[in-house]
């Protein structure tokens, strides 16, 4: 399946873009959310923004947000018409209790949850809740910046992912995000990933409806 990531759209003609990647069948809408403080850049996409364009089109509205209070953006996001809400394990600094507090507010809220480890973390720090959330987000690149390359260590966390799901009998898809591309989405894609997120590789380019086929 595929995200195309808002973070390289053109935010002027956001809902032509959105319409697009509709109209490519593109199953979910990856949303970046950013705070300024759990990544350095500054706020791309807002919450008034998704509730203005969560329901012109059918895919999943897939809300990733690297922000420092978890907690609450959640809940301000699902208000907004997220579908599903992914939140780092690093912004919750790796404690138990806050990490599943967060969880626990998302499902309260009828929304779908998602856990994601940037690259210095490890599939071994988020283990324990895997049974628990609905989506495991498997950053490439350092979070924050569009455009960066795809760091190949993101492989063997798919690939170990998908060997811990595959052998508990577990229901979480596996979602990539960062240096997506023709080749390293492939290779993403054999490792055992469902959910690839482009966005650079995607948006601004003629020939988008070719480079979607090349990612399925």
């Amino acid at each position: 399946m595929i995200a195309p990531s808002l973070l390289a759209a053109n935010k002027e003609k956001l809902a032509d873009e959105i319409k697009l990647v509709d109209s490519l069948h593109a199953e979910y809408l990856h949303w970046d959310i950013m705070d300024g403080k759990f990544v350095a850049t500054p706020v791309a996409l807002t919450s008034e923004q998704l509730k203005k364009h969560a329901r012109i089109h059918s895919m999943v509205n897939d809300v990733h947000i690297m922000v420092a209070d978890p907690l609450n953006v959640s809940q301000e996001f699902i208000k907004a018409g997220a579908n599903i809400v992914t939140f780092h394990i690093e912004a919750t600094h790796y404690d138990e209790k806050e990490t599943l507090e967060v969880i626990d507010k998302i499902h309260e809220l009828e929304c779908a949850a998602g856990i994601s480890i940037k690259p210095c973390s490890s599939v071994g720090d988020i283990e324990k809740y895997l049974d628990k959330v609905e989506l495991v987000l498997v950053m490439s690149v350092e979070p924050g910046k569009g455009g960066q390359k795809f760091m190949p260590e993101a492989l063997s966390k798919i690939a170990e992912l998908k060997r811990i799901r595959d052998e508990k009998g577990l229901k979480f898809l596996i979602e990539v995000d960062g240096g997506i591309n023709g080749e390293t989405g492939q290779e993403c894609l054999e490792a055992g990933c469902d959910i690839l997120v482009a966005g650079s590789y995607l948006f601004g380019h003629d020939d988008i409806k070719e480079r979607m086929e090349t990612l399925r």
